[in-house]
């Protein structure tokens, strides 16, 4: 049969997956080796599109037009664009119809800019394969609505792709920690990326996953974290600087390093280095002063989790498995909640920037016929 890779189209970054005997692995960057794609576009004044890590270099230093996050807007109108929104993103003055993105004098919608995303991610797999790249299956929240599911099906025929399944992302999680071969059980899948927060409640029967229940955050994320960080340390200079791009974006830069470092020891320290302004900032965080800063983001997370057993009729002790994804749960004090909320120790065996892609690359292969010992 032909071979079908799996994606993750997400939020803040995305991924792509092959099925390759009989293990699940990321496809990496041929040029850096870097496994993520950071789910950015960039139309800069020339008309030169760009994507990835250098769309969100150039967002910071030239002119043009950055997005990010269009996730957050597949299937949606332009009725439920919020003045936040309007702020962040360039909307034409249109209260009508689908979303669309103002760039220069056309209007690109969001189908249309997750395409340049994963043409990007079907042109790596097809310099790893050397062969080209056509079937995929491609994951979404468990909450998608037609409309979302709709729309992200058009953004794989946009980019040249034949999309056989959508798949729960929720779902391609327990697929990659191999859930499925257990008889039964009930699975809490806590998903904390850059910039949304999804909780998913799973039964699981017979080989079968069904989604009992999903919450969340939108607007909740890692992204509020190096936010947070970024405001903590510019505090000690002067307030001036910012409202300042070059310096607000080189802050949440380190303050995203620092909270990264943080995962991993006990210490980082914050360097804030600009010679050209005359800027040279240093300052030490310890992660105990980390966790004071950003507890009660984190403890966000808990009333959409409890909401979620709520609905699924469930109490934390019937959760038999709780799996991490996303970045941001690399942080011990949200593993930590996690194992809290849900009274049993999280999964953490896999790169949860990862997992959702393995777990579609896993389906890929259940697909194409190369895992003949499993069935969704």
């Amino acid at each position: 049969m032909k071979r079908i890779l799996g994606i993750d189209l997400g939020t803040t970054n995305s991924l792509i997956a092959l099925f390759d005997e009989s293990v699940p692995h990321v496809i990496l960057d041929p040029q850096t080796g870097d496994p993520l794609l950071p789910s950015a576009v960039f139309f800069s004044a020339d008309g030169s599109i760009h994507i990835g890590a250098k769309a969100r270099g150039l967002g910071a230093a030239s002119h043009g037009v950055l997005l990010t996050s269009v996730k957050r807007f597949m299937g949606r109108g332009m009725e439920d664009v919020t003045d936040d929104d309007r702020r962040a993103y360039p909307f034409p003055d249109d209260t009508q119809g689908i979303v669309r993105f103002r760039v220069g004098h056309r209007d690109y919608t969001p189908p249309e800019v997750s395409a340049f995303i994963l043409k990007e991610l079907k042109k790596r797999a097809e310099a790893y394969l050397h062969e080209n790249v056509s079937s995929v299956v491609i994951t979404v929240p468990a909450y998608f609505n037609d409309s979302q599911r709709q729309a992200t099906r058009d953004a794989g025929r946009l980019a040249g792709l034949d999309v056989m399944r959508l798949l729960n992302e929720p779902t391609a999680a327990s697929l990659a920690y191999g859930l499925e071969k257990k008889a039964s059980g009930h699975i809490a899948v806590y998903d904390l990326g850059g910039g949304t927060f999804d909780i998913s409640i799973l039964r699981l029967k017979g080989g079968v996953f069904e989604v009992l229940a999903t919450n969340g955050d939108t607007r909740l994320g890692g992204d509020d974290i190096d936010n947070r960080l970024a405001h903590y340390f510019l505090k000690n200079l002067s307030v001036d600087l910012l409202p300042d791009r070059e310096i607000w974006n080189s802050a949440r830069a380190s303050a995203e390093a620092v909270k990264i470092g943080l995962s991993r020891e006990e210490s980082a320290e914050f360097v804030l280095s600009l010679p050209h302004r005359s800027i040279e900032y240093r300052q030490e965080l310890t992660r105990k002063e980390f966790e004071s800063l950003i507890k009660d983001i984190i403890e966000r997370t808990v009333a959409p989790c409890r909401q979620a057993l709520k609905d699924a009729g469930l109490k934390s002790e019937d959760i038999d498995d709780v799996v991490l994804v996303g970045g941001s749960t690399r942080i011990p004090l949200v593993r930590a909640i996690a194992q809290e909320m849900f009274s049993r120790p999280p999964h953490t065996e896999l790169n949860p920037e990862e997992v959702v892609a393995l777990g579609a690359a896993v389906e890929a292969g259940i697909l194409s016929g190369d895992s003949q010992d499993m069935i969704l």
